[in-house]
């Protein structure tokens, strides 16, 4: 799922070295939080959220077929 969430993420922004995803893993689920350039916060985020909500699902997508639960938080 990192992997996923960093290959959508660089494809986004204008910095890609800049993006950072971390994955951390409670009894729940599985969090993943990434990290981009400031500059690059509304490529990822989107308008009114779309590409973020977009994000969401596709990695909730492929999370389901593992049976798991992923979040996907972007953070600064």
């Amino acid at each position: 799922m990192k992997e996923l969430v960093e290959v959508i993420a660089k494809s986004l922004v204008d910095y890609p070295d800049e993006v950072n995803v971390t994955e951390t893993e409670n009894e729940k689920a599985i969090v993943l939080e990434l990290r981009v350039a400031q500059s690059d916060m509304g490529k990822v985020i989107g308008k009114q959220g779309r590409i973020a909500k977009a994000i969401r699902s596709v990695v909730k997508a492929a999370a389901s077929k593992e049976d798991k639960k992923v979040i996907v938080e972007i953070v600064q």
